[in-house]
């Protein structure tokens, strides 16, 4: 029945169902079945029948003709196996104990692979499995992104925008949540960035990520700093506790970011519980005298009740704290030698500032309005930590509270 079975499988191939295919070709239903699906578990107690494959006038490849299968992924044997405990009704984990593999490899191969049956429900049909398995295995694919040019086109607008991939995967759920098709995670941004042959985001977009670097570099272990003499420094052990969990606002960090050859330098001011950003103009050096002049006049642009304390590194900049402390009335605390993660706010916004403000540059080229408008930007991003509000909406509400 050569040429009834060439005919059923282009009419299959065409769209006609099964009972429809059936009906022209002229054969029972069941036959048609079969020839499609194969008989994993025949009556009669012979051996399980393979479906015959839809290659019009050609017979089947023979099974040594067929590149093997890595052992780490189910076999047809396998997927056979599975269909007859089902049928059973042996649990996901009774099977997987018995194929030696992992619960939720079983239960995805069941999830992915089973078929709906017209009158509701799924039926899980081993050779078919096998053959949708067969079907998305060769490499490479198109990654969801380029299949989308909506989304494609949304997440290259935002990375040119410096949103960082994470910033992105939420904002597309918040645009659309009904629509699954325009949902990714960050790691599909970042391998669509960095997989070479993909092609499905810009290559240039790799240089608005927050490290610029067109592939991942492993991490390394930071180099430990000497510990810097600064005069009657009071440690970040005797900092208010209120600090330290972030529930009154006020508590501020502080650091340089240094250019060229150490020759020019942007301080930058972040604030505890808003994260909210200032940057520091320094139009003269880095000086400690430099440093505290430039810090006690940003700090006056925000009412005094957000300025609780200050937390620095053991930077020499900050030499002439005391003269800060005495002209501003906030005081100022030192972080324990190479131990930047107690100013964990302002080493992470430093990482985004190198956006705007490159290693190796020279920082003196940018004016007060410069550095106002970085910081502007960077204070509309929303945050993850502040349940993906902004910045500047924190700190809006603290002063409408306080007004």
């Amino acid at each position: 029945m050569a040429r009834e079975r060439a005919a059923y499988f282009l009419l299959m191939e065409q769209g006609y169902s099964t009972r429809e295919a059936a009906r022209i070709v002229g054969i029972n239903l069941r036959t048609g079945k079969r020839w499609r699906n194969g008989w994993h578990s025949p009556p009669g107690g012979r051996k399980a029948v393979p479906p015959i494959y839809p290659v019009p006038g050609q017979a089947p490849a023979p099974a040594e003709e067929l590149p093997p299968m890595p052992a780490r992924y189910l076999q047809e044997h396998d997927r056979i196996h599975i269909a007859d405990r089902l049928r059973e009704r042996a649990s996901v984990r009774q099977i997987a104990a018995e194929l030696g593999r992992s619960p939720s490899t079983v239960s995805r191969e069941i999830r992915r692979n089973r078929r709906p049956m017209p009158r509701g429900g799924f039926s899980y049909q081993p050779f078919h499995a096998h053959r949708r398995a067969e079907r998305r295995r060769p490499r490479p694919k198109v990654g969801k992104i380029g299949q989308n040019l909506e989304l494609r086109d949304f997440i290259q607008d935002h990375l040119a925008m410096r949103w960082s991939p994470e910033q992105i995967c939420h904002a597309l759920r918040a645009r659309f949540p009904d629509r699954p098709e325009m949902h990714v995670t960050h790691e599909t941004i970042y391998q669509a960035l960095y997989v070479q042959g993909r092609g499905e985001l810009r290559r240039e977009l790799t240089r608005s990520l927050r490290t610029g670097r067109a592939r991942r570099r492993p991490h390394r272990q930071a180099h430990k700093r000497a510990s810097r003499a600064i005069k009657d420094m009071v440690l970040i052990s005797e900092r208010p506790a209120e600090a330290a969990d972030r529930a009154v606002p006020g508590h501020w960090e502080g650091d340089l970011i240094i250019g060229k050859d150490g020759r020019s330098a942007v301080g930058t001011l972040v604030e505890r519980s808003t994260r909210y950003l200032m940057l520091v103009h320094l139009p003269i050096g880095h000086t400690a005298i430099a440093t505290r002049n430039a810090l006690a006049t940003t700090v006056q642009t925000l009412p005094r009740h957000l300025w609780r304390s200050l937390t620095w590194d053991q930077g020499s900049e900050m030499a002439a704290h005391r003269a800060f402390t005495v002209a501003t009335d906030i005081p100022v605390y030192f972080c324990d030698p190479a131990s930047p993660w107690q100013r964990g706010s302002n080493e992470n916004t430093n990482g985004l500032l190198r956006q705007y403000l490159p290693k190796g540059t020279d920082l003196a080229v940018h004016t007060p309005e410069d550095l106002a408008a970085v910081a502007a930007e960077l204070n509309s991003r929303p945050r993850k930590t502040l349940g993906w509000e902004t910045p500047a909406e924190r700190l809006a509400k603290l002063l409408a509270t306080a007004s």
